[in-house]
């Protein structure tokens, strides 16, 4: 054995996804991956560095390993920023940046050498390494990075431009994922809409033939892989219209991760982002005419500098007329070396707050009202975990993806294990999560 590593993970899917990786090449190298500080001999920190707040969580976090383990090795977005790190902690022993899986396993080689196995030195192949999510369900990272320059995000600076996988590459991983157990995959990137530009959306071989790394052509072949196929982060470009007739085939779920961030126009413009309430009216109404089922979550930012109040209000006539499925809402948070922190009039905290209570409220409503006409509605549902009770279930519909959206709590006879996928008739419902009992059984 070459040592005990403990290890935390911070941040969004993305940042998971990289956990997986050095994870799997620290088993790979014969490390053996402990639960406690107290049992490892080191550990490695994965950190988010997005918003000051994911910073504080991150600094805390290397804090903890620091005072209980003392051997500590930094990666992570926030790792793109030693200086900060170093400022606070400045007895870690490296730090690295995001997606540096040869980084870190530099740092660990220092401080813990491997023992020199050839059996242990046998890496697996990608999409057969650990995993931090269920067996039934699997993030599917296409592409690193982002093309935008949105004066909220420093996404840019710590991971770099659009730089997308070749499409063979991800259809081979995606494969494995599948025939291993898989039944969900989570497609996500930066931009995911954007994939493949980088590229000029260059041809690669998957099963003998020669596939385009285009988003198109890369959603109908994962769509005929036989899992549940669900897309985030997706922008309204125009060839996103091109995927909502596959939602209704059914060969992708009938379900879109759309960061819309606001719908004044001229806050849209401060943040650099393109469009406003009425082109994104258009756009969806566009999308639900070709696919009536589908289900669109966004995420809006609340109090950014310069917000007035006919701004806000713009805002909650959008949400109010969007009828966005699920709605995620931050109050704008300053982020270090972005644009925005130097744009004037900035917002009272207490306003934000004040305005943020009032959005949450309208969306409770909007999906209090949505959930409430599933009454009756037979869903497809995947379980994801059992319940308090014998028998009970806890799920999630085509409509939720993992971790962000609502559950579906169901009864079932008891036979039904998590993965499986069964179908649910709803009795109940409140703004964020059904009930109902178990009727059918799918897979």
């Amino acid at each position: 054995m070459s040592g005990r590593i403990g290890f935390v993970s911070l941040g969004c899917p993305k940042a998971l996804v990289d956990s997986e990786k050095i994870l799997s090449q620290l088993r790979a190298e014969g490390y053996q991956l402990v639960a406690s500080y107290q049992e490892a001999d080191l550990v490695v920190v994965n950190t988010c560095g997005f918003i000051t707040p994911a910073v504080e969580e991150s600094l805390e976090a290397i804090g903890d390993a620091l005072d209980q383990n003392g051997r500590v090795v930094v990666t992570g977005c926030l790792g793109e920023r030693p200086e900060v790190i170093k400022a606070r902690h400045p007895s870690v022993l490296a730090v690295t940046g995001q997606a540096d899986v040869r980084g870190v396993m530099e740092a660990v080689h220092e401080a813990l050498p491997p023992e020199s196995d050839p059996f242990t030195s046998l890496l697996p192949s990608p999409g057969e390494g650990l995993k931090l999510t269920p067996r039934h369900y699997s993030y599917l990272k296409i592409a690193e990075g982002c093309n935008h320059r949105c004066s909220f995000c420093i996404i840019p600076q710590l991971r770099g431009l659009q730089k997308s996988r070749d499409v063979g590459e991800i259809l081979y991983e995606a494969f494995r994922l599948v025939a291993s157990g898989t039944k969900e995959l989570i497609i996500i990137a930066q931009d995911t809409s954007a994939y493949g530009v980088d590229l000029n959306y260059r041809a690669s071989e998957f099963q003998g033939r020669e596939v385009s790394a285009d988003l198109a052509s890369l959603a109908g072949e994962l769509g005929a892989l036989g899992a549940w196929i669900r897309l985030h982060y997706v922008y309204p470009y125009p060839h996103v219209k091109e995927l909502i007739p596959l939602m209704a085939e059914g060969k992708l779920l009938p379900y879109l991760d759309v960061p819309l961030q606001h719908a004044s126009p001229r806050i849209l413009k401060a943040m650099r982002r393109p469009g406003g309430a009425k082109s994104h009216l258009e756009t969806l109404a566009c999308w639900r005419r070709i696919c009536p089922e589908l289900t669109i979550r966004s995420t809006f930012i609340v109090g950014f500098p310069g917000e007035r109040d006919e701004d806000f209000e713009q805002l909650l006539d959008f949400i109010a007329e969007a009828q966005l499925d699920h709605v995620g809402a931050f109050t704008y948070s300053e982020v270090s070396g972005a644009d925005a922190n130097r744009l004037p009039n900035h917002v009272p905290q207490e306003v934000k707050e004040e305005r943020y209570e009032r959005l949450m409220v309208l969306q409770q409503h909007l999906s209090l009202a949505k959930n409430q006409k599933r009454i009756g509605t037979t869903l497809e549902v995947i379980v994801d975990d059992y319940g308090e009770v014998p028998g009970e279930l806890i799920g999630r519909s085509k409509g939720d993806a993992p971790g962000i959206d609502g559950t579906v709590m169901a009864r079932s006879d008891g036979t039904v294990k998590i993965g499986d996928i069964v179908e649910v008739r709803v009795t109940d419902a409140d703004p964020y999560d059904l009930q109902g009992d178990v009727v059918g059984r799918i897979q």
